[in-house]
């Protein structure tokens, strides 16, 4: 996408500001975002804007994030630079709609094809936990697109769970049930064990594997996420499951996309 960006913004650039041109932004929903927007263009991030939501007709709201992940719930902030004053959209893949502020719940476009992934592994009649199950999205996906019996999300943000339960009316589901709090005291009151059991959280999901031990049926699935170096994968991450579970058999190792330079969200598929 860089050379496309490039192009069409040059005829509003120095050929000095054209070497500072991001190299791509993310579509979410009729949001587009810029996670890495260099200082040199400033002054012209308005012109840029405007010029996206002249050539992507999808596109309402251009924005630019200005704060990295951080605080309890690992948020960043954005800048609006062009287009409608709102940060809230509706936002569509796999054949379901959410809708989403990611400003205020964690989301990543980018896990579109993982959460694909996942959906097609998935058995009749599986109970399935995701933790960390934000606005929903990896639970609705798994409930429309496999034939899961039940699944169970927990999240501890309080604004992702009221987008989570307007997005199931949303999607019309019915096989999903939801939990707000911290997932080391909810668990406690779900009294069953899973077939399969999701771990997608933004940061430091290793300190939760304990948790799954009493959860997962035997010979169960995990799917635990991790970010790690290229030259890290796959023995840092599957290091980190074996600590835990250390007769766990790996199924597989996968690259979900890169974070940044070199550096991969990554999914450990293990069986307990």
């Amino acid at each position: 996408m860089t050379q496309r960006i490039k192009d069409l913004v040059k005829s509003l650039l120095s050929k000095e500001e054209i070497k500072h041109v991001p190299t791509s932004f993310d579509i979410l929903g009729d949001i587009a975002i810029f996670s890495d927007f260099p200082e040199e263009l400033e002054k012209k991030e308005q012109l840029i804007g405007k010029r996206i939501l002249k050539d992507y007709k999808h596109v309402k709201v251009v924005m630019k994030k200005i704060k990295n992940y951080s605080g309890r719930y690992r948020l960043p902030k954005f800048k609006i630079i062009a287009g409608e004053n709102r940060k809230e959209t509706l936002h569509k893949e796999n054949s379901v709609l959410v809708k989403i502020n990611p400003e205020k719940c964690y989301f990543s476009s980018r896990l579109s094809n993982e959460r694909s992934r996942i959906s097609k592994l998935v058995k009749p009649n599986e109970k399935i936990l995701v933790m960390f199950s934000g606005v929903g999205i990896y639970p609705i996906v798994l409930s429309k697109n496999s034939k899961a019996k039940e699944i169970y999300g927990i999240e501890i943000n309080p604004n992702c769970h009221k987008y989570a339960l307007e997005n199931l009316k949303l999607n019309k589901i019915k096989n999903i049930k939801l939990y707000l709090g911290d997932v080391r005291k909810v668990i406690k009151n779900i009294k069953m064990k899973f077939d399969r059991i999701l771990m997608p959280l933004p940061k430091g999901a290793e300190t939760f594997l304990d948790l799954v031990e009493n959860k997962i049926k035997k010979k169960g699935i995990v799917h635990f996420y991790d970010f790690a170096l290229e030259d890290e994968i796959p023995e840092k991450c599957i290091e980190k499951v074996k600590k835990i579970f250390p007769k766990a058999k790996i199924l597989e190792v996968v690259k979900c996309g890169n974070y940044a330079p070199r550096k991969y969200r990554v999914c450990v598929d293990f069986r307990v």
